[in-house]
């Protein structure tokens, strides 16, 4: 079988690792990939949102299945230009249509997605400048901190957590006047949830699903989830404050209702959803929902996949994803994520890299790097994932710190206490 991944990141590095064990993968092409995904497949120069050189690629190349990493392109559009184009209709796409993945694209429609399907969320109301009023009042019934999202995707930076009233009043009237562009035209305000987060993936061909192994992740770029927020610093799977209980509540209160839903509204849904939960005392609550898999998360969801990742891909592509069951192993897998320096502020680019070689027992997956003729130089704020599988959380971790004080570059920074806050709930 011949796949097109889509992406990047250190995401779709963790896919092509994935893919590239498959024996039925005959070619894998990233577009445009980094350093880390050539070692899997091949990298291809092709630009995501021109869906005509997307689909002329596809049909050129016989490809059979298209996997798509991140938002933006689904969001976009892609996997409809891949379904109506009469060359490439018959391609699975891993990734919803428009219509699908506007779960990630507007807040508000997932709100009232959620809301339609009694899934369990935070209260909330959309605001626009017609009703800021409205806005402001609400603000007045809720306790702080404040939330304020973008309705639309604003690359990580739309989401506001204000502890003043009268600065979360502020802040929604400078969102509504284009804060965030386009993307802050309309604003959701939302009350806060307290608990602890985590995050669950499902893979679904639309009617059965089958879940994935859960995370947890770190978002600020500081030690003891101090800063600003990133997108992702490490993270922890399996999570160990979601016991079978508590999953048994994310599957019959979440994961159902949001599949069985998606069909009730007549949206198709062929790929993978990740839902971001917040545990309250015991009960999960969904915090959004994305269209793809999570980037760090998908760095230590898939070595602890077992089973054949195109094997799942192409029975949900084709509908058949109830034939199929998932084997994840035991063991626990953590990622430290190395950064430029700077991140997530201005950084350099460009800087060259070493130590690969030095590295044992641990995986790579390339995050922000390039090939400089025969140099591997960074390319991004989030440069490479260091990541671990062992038979407890602190062996896995000591393995990832080992290996990330082996890989040199000038400015690199990483936090050194990647789930060292799970201690309390570690039974093993």
């Amino acid at each position: 079988m011949k796949i097109l991944l889509i992406g990047s990141g250190g995401r779709e590095n963790a896919l092509a690792w994935k893919l590239a064990q498959s024996p039925r993968l005959s070619k894998l092409y990233i577009a445009p990939g980094n350093a880390g995904t050539s070692d899997y497949g091949t990298n291809v120069d092709l630009n995501p949102k021109d869906h005509s050189q997307v689909c002329q690629f596809l049909a050129d190349e016989h490809i059979d299945m298209l996997v798509v990493g991140p938002e933006e392109p689904l969001v976009c559009g892609l996997a409809d230009a891949v379904a109506s184009c009469e060359a490439t209709a018959h391609i699975p796409v891993i990734g919803p249509k428009a219509k699908g993945a506007a779960l990630e694209g507007s807040k508000e429609f997932a709100k009232a997605f959620m809301q339609r399907h009694a899934i369990p969320t935070a209260r909330y109301l959309s605001v626009g400048k017609d009703n800021i009023e409205q806005g402001r009042r609400f603000l007045d019934t809720l306790k702080a901190p404040y939330v304020l999202k973008a309705d639309g995707l604003a690359a990580g930076k739309g989401v506001l957590i204000l502890d003043s009233l009268e600065q979360a009043k502020a802040e929604l009237a400078e969102m509504l006047d284009g804060k965030f562009g386009a993307a802050s035209s309309t604003v959701v305000i939302e009350e806060y949830l307290s608990g602890i987060e985590l995050s669950v993936f499902v893979l679904t061909d639309g009617s059965s699903y089958l879940i994935l192994p859960e995370a947890k992740d770190y978002k600020r770029v500081g030690e003891g989830d101090t800063g600003l927020n990133t997108g992702g610093m490490g993270a922890v799977s399996p999570v160990p404050f979601a016991g079978k209980d508590f999953m048994q509540k994310v599957e019959e209160r979440i994961v159902r209702p949001t599949v069985n839903g998606l069909r009730a509204d007549g949206i198709p849904y062929k790929g993978f959803i990740f839902i971001g939960l917040m545990n309250c005392d015991g009960d999960p609550m969904v915090i959004e929902y994305n269209v793809r898999m999570g980037d760090p998360e998908t760095e230590v969801v898939m070595p602890r996949i077992e089973s054949d990742l195109v094997d799942l891909l192409e029975a949900a592509g084709r509908n058949r994803l109830s034939e199929k069951t998932i084997s994840v192993s035991p063991q626990v897998c953590t990622t430290v994520m190395m950064v430029a320096g700077g991140y997530p502020g201005s950084y350099a680019k460009g800087t060259p890299m070493s130590g690969f070689d030095k590295v044992e027992g641990s995986l790579l997956f390339h995050a922000g790097t390039r090939h400089d003729g025969d140099r591997v130089v960074t390319n991004g704020g989030r440069v490479i994932a260091v990541t671990s599988l062992g038979a407890t959380k602190d062996e896995a971790i000591a393995r990832c710190y080992s290996n990330v004080d082996r890989i040199e570059y000038e400015g690199r920074y990483f936090r050194r206490d990647i789930g060292r806050d799970l201690d309390k709930y570690m039974s093993r």
